[in-house]
């Protein structure tokens, strides 16, 4: 067998076997002994029976003395056994695998694991793991067992593939394959660095002899895992600058200094820097491929509307695309509003309008419209910037689109973000982008105040929330986890939007005006109900989570969030952001029927004055890059060892990537770990 063999080949794996492993995306050899266990557990102490004692979690190894099957009055079967070692015996007990009485008769040598307990005044051992000893030898450490007396793997499982099933196909395989684990790092480099060989480490993890080898290969194989990102990311950002040529702008300082005079507002210093970081990207032959980052309301949209200004007085123009046809339209207005007064001319494109007009028609200077514009992008002629808004996860193919030679040269690429990414993940998933910040708000604005509200202040919140709106100009949001109210029983109590929204509408706000809002609503509708809202004509807006990208309402101070445990921090953060947008006092109230001390302690975090950043960071050490970063929500791609938290471990593998890179044709078993193998030219 190779280790490239398809699954099927391994013996007794036949093809339903093989459509299991697949859904756990194993279809090689390689890829079974590269499904690495996710915990461990601990059954290395071995004891006699006569010593071990109730709450210890112990092996034991004897003989069976007897065993049956006992009948409950409900059809359910037990199966009872006595084990004994010499020492002492102990009762057994399973349940409803009444098949064991014939595989495990009298006489049988053991091994048990799992945890003592007493029934009465006897000690038992129930559902324990259990194996025949001496039925088969394995070159797995010094252990002569595999499930029990030693640190048992514990897998990522599916239905009918269980960690037992893993664990024995895992074992037998190894010994037989296991120096067809190549290594491709230096042995220097481990050495340097204190990392495990490959092969080494890939043994280790499946069977540890401490967790201390256990540790130490999660350590190599994670590193693996950020290596392969980190230069994959270097290589596209090498790529993207010397692929195709941009247009070298030239930077009119005079011009840009009556711009920003002509703003009714000072910029920030983070707006300054960020302003200064583009357009000295702008000034190069090379494409620009930056990532600005920056709180809800942090003035993004400004900076962004200053490249483009620098790229018409060039003679050249900017597209500009947004994730919703609500923030499109707000980029649209915020953007005439700036430029126009200048004789740039600022055109929209949605879904409801040029649809019949080429888009190479179109005369304006600055084009604003959704993601979709991308895929028309190419028929634009003279386009020298291109900022894509709320798609920090513009993927690599999406940007060789904009890449495609048109007149000799691809557009610079601004990507904007208001979602609070951790320094980890940044420096993961983002290497191939260069990274401005924008880490403060504009002066003048007032500090949201955000409060945690129990159960028990539920009213008396409805009757101040009533008291702020009602014949006034303020407004409020009311957001729900759910459109509907969900049939998973965790769930059940959980708000659901057109749920809640008739009872407010009916029990509690019945003097307010009210509105709905979620993404099952068609986009005419949408578009109706936020005009009303940001006319005034509602008080109250319930909403999902839709709002959170792209909704500008200067009347809007009071954001409160149901089931608030269920966001994580950054979100709810951007959330909150949806309020304070004007200098009038603002308001975010935490609902949550969660008492947990660590539920209150991490929603607590939002009343004190972090940035999203770092409220980004503590929620990543605080719940885990499983829970803040789900893949299906967040495009990151999942790891199977490493984890976004990991900080020392992801810095290391930058900077190892870095220097490889730079030599990366002397590393050809490294070089196969790059995904595109385009070579890299400067055309």
């Amino acid at each position: 067998m190779l280790l490239s063999d398809h699954v099927s080949k391994i013996p007794l794996v036949g093809p339903l076997y093989a459509k299991k492993l697949e859904k756990l995306g194993i279809s090689s050899i390689k890829d079974l002994l590269e499904h690495f266990p996710h915990r461990y557990q601990n059954f290395s102490l071995v004891s006699t029976i006569l010593t071990a004692q109730p709450g210890e979690v112990v092996t034991i190894q004897g003989q069976v003395v007897q065993i049956k099957n006992v009948y409950t009055r409900r059809g359910k079967t037990l199966q009872l056994a006595v084990i004994s070692d010499g020492t002492d015996t102990i009762d057994v007990t399973w349940f409803n695998q009444s098949y064991l009485v014939k595989s495990l008769p009298p006489g049988t040598w053991l091994s048990l694991s799992g945890k003592i307990s007493t029934i009465g005044r006897k000690r038992s051992l129930v559902s324990p793991q259990y194996e025949k000893i001496g039925n088969w030898k394995l070159e797995i450490g010094n252990s002569s067992t595999l499930h029990t007396g030693r640190l048992v793997p514990i897998y990522p499982e599916t239905y009918g593939l269980s960690s037992k099933w893993l664990r024995a196909k895992i074992a037998r395989l190894l010994p037989l394959l296991a120096k067809e684990i190549e290594e491709y790092l230096p042995l220097s480099l481990l050495e340097e660095h204190g990392l495990l060989e490959r092969r080494k480490a890939v043994e280790q993890a499946h069977f540890p002899e401490s967790a201390s080898d256990a540790e130490d290969a999660r350590r190599r194989l994670a590193f693996d895992e950020f290596f392969s990102l980190q230069l994959n990311s270097l290589w596209r950002k090498l790529s993207w600058k010397n692929a195709i040529p941009a247009p070298q702008l030239k930077i009119d300082q005079k011009k840009v200094t009556a711009f920003i005079k002509s703003l009714p507002f000072t910029l920030t210093q983070g707006q300054k820097q960020a302003t200064e970081e583009i357009l000295q990207d702008m000034r190069k032959p090379q494409s620009m491929n930056r990532l600005l980052e920056g709180d809800v309301g942090s003035g993004k949209t400004v900076v962004a509307a200053l490249a483009a200004y620098v790229a018409w007085t060039n003679g050249y123009k900017s597209i500009f695309m947004a994730p919703t046809q609500i923030l499109a339209n707000q980029h649209f207005n915020t953007l005439k509003n700036i430029l126009e007064p200048f004789g740039a001319e600022v055109g929209l494109v949605t879904s409801g309008q040029n649809l019949k007009l080429k888009i190479s028609n179109l005369k304006f200077d600055v084009v604003v419209g959704t993601h979709a514009l991308l895929h028309k992008v190419r028929l634009l002629e003279n386009v020298a910037l291109a900022v894509i808004d709320e798609q920090h996860r513009f993927g690599v193919a999406q940007r060789a689109l904009l890449a495609q030679k048109r007149g000799g040269f691809a557009p610079h690429v601004l990507t904007m973000t208001a979602t609070p990414i951790p320094r980890t993940i940044a420096l993961t998933m983002y290497g191939d982008l260069d990274l401005s910040v924008i880490n403060e708000l504009p002066k003048g604005r007032l500090k949201i105040k955000t409060w945690v509200v129990g159960q028990q202040k539920r009213e008396s919140a409805y009757k101040w929330i009533r008291e702020r709106v009602k014949n006034t100009s303020e407004q409020a949001f009311i957001v729900c986890p759910l459109i509907d109210v969900s049939e998973a029983e965790t769930l059940k109590n959980v708000k659901a939007a057109s749920v809640e929204f008739i009872r407010l509408q009916k029990e509690v706000f019945p003097d307010l005006r009210l509105g709905l809002l979620h993404g099952r609503i068609k986009q005419k509708e949408k578009d109706s109900v936020m005009n009303k809202f940001k006319g005034g004509e509602l008080d109250i807006l319930v909403s999902t989570p839709v709002v959170e990208v792209g909704i500008d309402i200067p009347n809007a101070t009071i954001m409160l969030i149901e089931a608030s445990e269920r966001f994580g921090l950054a979100q709810l953060h951007q959330l909150r952001g949806r309020v304070g947008r004007a200098q009038m006092q603002s308001y975010c109230l935490l609902f949550t029927e969660n008492r947990s001390q660590k539920v209150y302690t991490r929603l607590k975090a939002l009343e004190g004055g972090l940035s999203g950043p770092q409220l980004a960071d503590l929620d990543l050490k605080l719940r885990g890059p499983g829970e803040v970063y789900g893949t299906a929500q967040s495009g990151f791609p999942e790891l199977k060892v490493g984890s976004y938290s990991d900080l020392e471990l992801i810095k290391l593998a930058r900077e190892v990537a870095e220097k490889i890179i730079e030599q990366i044709d002397k590393h050809p078993k490294i070089k196969k770990l790059i995904k595109d193998k385009t070579e890299i030219s400067s055309n």
